[in-house]
């Protein structure tokens, strides 16, 4: 197990591993992308309408 933990394959795949981590929490944006808005939840005034078309 020593020997595995020493290797260089051993190294080489954890490196990629801390390469990845790094590169995920560098290249985070600041800000939410402008392009997308965030969702709206249904009124409370439609609820009764679907309660109405459920019946026919």
């Amino acid at each position: 197990m020593l020997a595995f933990l020493k290797s260089d394959l051993f190294l080489r795949f954890l490196g990629g591993f801390v390469l990845g981590t790094v590169g995920v929490f560098a290249l985070q944006p600041s800000a939410p992308p402008a392009l997308t808005t965030p969702a709206m939840a249904a009124s409370a005034s439609a609820a009764p309408q679907v309660a109405d078309n459920a019946s026919l």
